[in-house]
């Protein structure tokens, strides 16, 4: 279950390429994050005061989501102000690298999740097939790759330990105080805030339905290791090409077609290896 969980999150992620892009057009990136974050926090905040869930507030608990923080916040910095001077498939690509990125950071090189892991990559180059040159917009969102695959690092330790509920809620109050001060430096006219249907749209994807994707994934981490999450999110540019293709008409040639066959069954492979391996959740700390 919670592998088919994280599969649906990643139809959520995929959509926030285009519709992230089509915002940018009308208002610069920190500001867009910034009401991004701000409008995530209100719907998770307005959620649990209906179910009256406690949110824990433990010394380690406060310290694990500061560090998870700081590798999200670069992430989506790096990858919003990359995606302002790189294409959207480029983007999309560069993201996904985090496959390579987690198993290379953990040193967990095993012969099956090595190959999933070049399957992905290669049919990642054969759907969106990114332009050969790097500049600055690339380079940015390359190493956004590497600060998600902290990122999903440190949710594979801290969801074991804390209450994934509470990590959430900091890790969002954390982000969004952040980007607000960014926003306020930033000095945007008035006129780029108003709300248009692609503002609308986009922080609808980015700010409600990420967000709800972002809880998914810290609840599934608590049983799926890291590289295997990796594996898994590397689908996200096919479902993004596939819906394109359906609904928008864009298209998609044999060579996309191969790649997303090989991406799946990438991910197939991936979330099969070393299954009975995942440790069993331990019981939140409530300190």
């Amino acid at each position: 279950m919670p592998r088919l969980m994280l599969l649906m999150t990643t139809v959520i992620w995929g959509a926030t390429f285009p519709a992230t892009k089509a915002a940018l057009e009308q208002i610069p990136p920190l500001s867009f994050l910034c009401l991004r974050f701000v409008l995530g926090t209100l719907v998770v905040g307005l959620s649990l005061a209906v179910v009256h869930r406690v949110i824990e507030r433990g010394r380690s608990l406060l310290v694990a989501s500061g560090v998870a923080t700081v590798f999200l916040f670069l992430g989506y910095v790096l990858q919003t102000i990359g995606l302002r001077y790189t294409s959207a498939s480029n983007s999309a690509f560069l993201t996904a690298l985090y496959v390579i990125f987690v198993p290379l950071f953990l040193r967990r090189w095993g012969g099956q999740t090595l190959l999933a892991t070049a399957g992905a990559v290669t049919g990642l180059w054969l759907l969106v097939k990114p332009s050969m040159g790097m500049n600055i917009g690339d380079l940015l969102t390359l190493i956004c790759a590497a600060a998600f695959a902290g990122h999903i690092i440190c949710l594979e330790r801290f969801t074991r330990h804390h209450d994934a509920w509470s990590l959430l809620v900091w890790q969002l109050l954390a982000v969004t105080l952040l980007f607000v001060l960014l926003a306020l430096w930033e000095r945007v006219p008035v006129k780029a805030f108003e709300l248009t249907p692609v503002l609308l749209i986009g922080l609808g994807v980015t700010g409600v339905l990420a967000t709800g994707a972002f809880a998914v994934q810290l609840w599934a981490q608590r049983f799926v290791p890291a590289q295997q999450v990796a594996l898994v999110f590397a689908s996200e540019p096919v479902y993004a090409a596939w819906f394109s293709w359906y609904f928008l008409g864009e298209t998609l040639d044999v060579q996309g077609w191969i790649g997303s066959a090989l991406i799946v069954a990438s991910v197939v492979m991936g979330a099969l290896v070393n299954r009975s391996a995942v440790a069993v959740p331990v019981e939140a700390d409530a300190r």
